[in-house]
């Protein structure tokens, strides 16, 4: 056959791109009651074959149906049968050569992947789908990340055995510790701790586990086979795939029963190997090859997908699509989004715009690549430098805040702001105000808003932050990097855009300091639930500054204005002190303005709140200082490593409906002021 580079030359040509563009959305398999019907591009095929199974591993076909050859390089063949639970594959001839190949468009498959099902999509919904609803989106969108397996594999758990490491653990919304009845894990736990949404790793089809295998095999995923079918080491039957459709569906209903919306971690970057579905069907069309023959690896994961080639684009488009109508997904993170093209990302904001409304589902990603990519035809990244190009409601993790608060994720001894860099200073303000001023970038690579940024200090990529401090302050005893992790999470949570981070960060989760643990052991990589009560101090400072975050509308503001509010700004070496303008559209707001000061030295630091009315809303130790009213004299100091949040009691306070501003009666009543209260000097000794 031809070479990487003869393809990509006949794929350029105005020929091709005239005879083989297809713009309907139909390919793959329909079946319903009314018939079933199969449509395969493949546009140099010579022929191409369907073959049925009664399985989906082993034996052999029981017809062979050759197809017919279409318009625009489909191929099709249709049943007036509902074929549902048939499984299928094809048979393709290139220039003499026979092509055994899976549906690249398939949305249910066998044990592993390797050949396609035919599925009626009706049969698989639960019991009250036509129902599913995602929750009311709130002030502030808090994004925790999850793998289904580490979820639920740990025994301390307590979850039933034979859903621990699948779909259905997320279907137990009332597990405990080790099942005593008393300390909430998993659903609960999540619920307790107000996060909002729960991004899933990887959970479509992928190769690196073997779904006939042992359950302690672990991968995180990253690793494409099917774009548009759920993974079956995650459901109880993965032989028979309308289980594992059925099962994900379940967990994602019951997530969003419990009031988290449900992001999915997609990675249209690059497949498991070039040896794809994309690439039987249709060779080197799905796939980046520079001028010289090279096949572009800037994924580092040998190949990487063209996006900017019209059914490629087509093709990532329709599968998100397809995920959320189908699953009801409501959010996206894009790994390697910086290997996508600008116009694809817009496309895709575009069209989620128009079916759910402005905004409506997160769409984000990593604005970077691992190595230089053979992008074609003048398409441009979707990399950090090009987010200016990108629209406002497609957001990037921000490396620049994670590096500056806890040091470089690559450069594992390299410390941050928190555990003692000289230096950072600058770039901390910054990252309060999601990086949204005139001295970051130039006028078109500039971050339009804080509804563009993922502000976070970890993920599952790198060092957990509790390895990172460890690793950076080998001298320090646990009760100063627990200190430091206090100060992390009130850091990063006192900055403008969404907040992002991995699970247990808020129990000080280890993975021994193994700073890649993608294949590594599902003892390692499992939520350890028992480690997150004994860490409950922890977990409680977590808890309080995401419940204090939603009542704060001046960092929870998104618009392009935002970083406006941030004023008043001191810096000193190793402190940094800002107010923000805490007014809300309602007018109802409990306090009108804020104090932020970071001290990350090892001595108490002297601070001026000018004014009065200046109320503790959290510090170094308690996050939920907010809940009662303690004034402070204007003369006041922070106390070491640690961040002070102060709030200035509106002239007038009151109640009102919507917005951010809004509060309970309940929460009115925690938070009822004090007048008569006194005022003292805040030196509270740090833990």
């Amino acid at each position: 056959m031809k070479t990487a580079l003869e393809w990509k030359k006949y794929y350029s040509s105005p020929e091709f791109r005239e005879h083989y563009i297809y713009d309907k959305n139909d390919l793959g398999v329909s079946c319903t009651d009314s018939g079933t019907s199969f449509k395969l591009w493949s546009p140099s095929a010579d022929s191409v074959t369907l073959n049925l199974y009664q399985e989906g591993s082993g034996g052999e076909a029981y017809t062979h149906i050759p197809m017919k050859r279409e318009d625009k390089g489909v191929w099709s063949w249709s049943s007036d049968r509902n074929l549902h639970g048939a499984y299928y594959d094809y048979s393709l001839i290139f220039e003499g050569e026979s092509v055994r190949s899976a549906d690249p468009y398939a949305y249910a498959c066998g044990v592993n992947g390797r050949r396609s099902m035919a599925v009626d999509l009706k049969r698989t919904d639960p019991e009250g789908w036509e129902n599913d609803r995602a929750p009311e989106k709130g002030a502030e969108q808090i994004i925790y990340e999850l793998h289904v397996k580490e979820f639920s594999w740990d025994p301390s758990g307590g979850f039933p055995e034979k859903y621990r490491g699948k779909y259905k653990a997320f279907t137990c919304p009332d597990t405990t510790l080790f099942g005593d009845g008393i300390h909430p894990t998993g659903m609960g736990y999540m619920k307790d701790l107000g996060v909002t949404h729960v991004q899933i790793m990887p959970a479509y089809d992928y190769g690196s586990v073997n779904e006939a295998g042992k359950d302690t095999e672990f991968n995180w995923g990253y690793d494409p086979v099917n774009y548009n079918v759920p993974e079956g080491s995650y459901s109880t039957d993965p032989a028979h795939g309308e289980v594992r459709i059925r099962e994900m569906k379940e967990m994602i209903q019951a997530l969003h029963s419990q009031g988290f919306r449900v992001i999915m971690d997609v990675v249209y970057n690059h497949t498991y190997s070039l040896d794809s579905w994309f690439q039987r069907t249709a060779p080197w069309y799905f796939y980046r090859v520079f001028d010289d023959g090279r096949i572009s690896n800037g994924s580092a994961c040998g190949n990487d997908v063209a996006s900017e080639r019209e059914m490629c684009a087509k093709y990532i488009l329709e599968s998100v699509l397809y995920w959320t109508e189908e699953y009801h997904i409501d959010g996206f993170r894009f790994d390697l989004m910086g290997l996508l093209d600008v116009d694809l990302m817009n496309r895709i904001r575009r069209e989620l715009d128009v079916r759910y409304g402005k905004g409506e589902k997160l769409l984000f990603g990593e604005p970077w690549a691992a190595a230089e990519t053979a992008i074609e035809g003048g398409a441009v990244q979707a990399l950090k430098k090009n987010m200016r190009l990108l629209d406002e409601n497609i957001g990037m993790f921000c490396d620049d805040t994670r590096d500056a608060v806890k040091g470089s994720a690559l450069k594992i001894k390299r410390p941050g702001f928190i555990n003692g860099a000289p230096g950072k200073e600058n770039d901390i303000i910054q990252s309060t105000r999601a990086w949204c001023t005139p001295q970051h970038g130039s006028a078109d690579a500039g971050v339009k808003a804080p509804s563009q940024v993922i502000t976070y200090v970890s993920a599952h990529d790198n060092q957990t932050l509790w390895d990172k401090l460890a690793e950076t302050l080998p001298e320090a005893d646990a009760a100063e990097r627990m200190r430091l992790n206090r100060m992390a999470a009130a850091l990063y949570m006192t900055c403008q855009g969404n907040l992002f981070f991995l699970s247990g960060e808020e129990f000080a989760r280890t993975k021994n300091g193994l700073e890649d643990s993608f294949n590594a052991p599902i003892a390692l990589n499992r939520l350890d639930w028992k480690q997150a009560w004994e860490n409950q101090p922890l977990v409680e400072y977590y808890k309080g500054l995401i419940a204090l975050r939603t009542r704060l509308p001046g960092l929870c503001d998104k618009s392009a204005r935002a970083s406006e509010r941030i004023g008043n700004v001191e810096i000193s070496d190793g402190m940094v002190s800002f107010e923000v303008d805490n007014r809300s559209e309602t007018g109802c707001q409990k306090w009108d303005r804020l104090k932020i000061i970071y001290n990350r030295t090892r001595e108490y630091r002297h601070v001026m709140a000018k004014g009065s009315r200046w109320t503790v809303l959290c510090d170094g130790e308690d996050s939920r200082l907010w809940t009662s009213v303690k004034y402070v004299s204007p003369d006041l100091k922070a106390a070491p490593q640690s961040v002070l949040i102060l709030g200035r009691l509106a002239e007038k306070t009151g109640g009102g409906t919507g917005g951010m501003g809004d509060m309970t009666a309940g929460v009115a009543a925690d938070m009822e002021a004090d007048d008569t209260a006194g005022t003292e000097t805040w030196e509270k000794q740090a833990v």
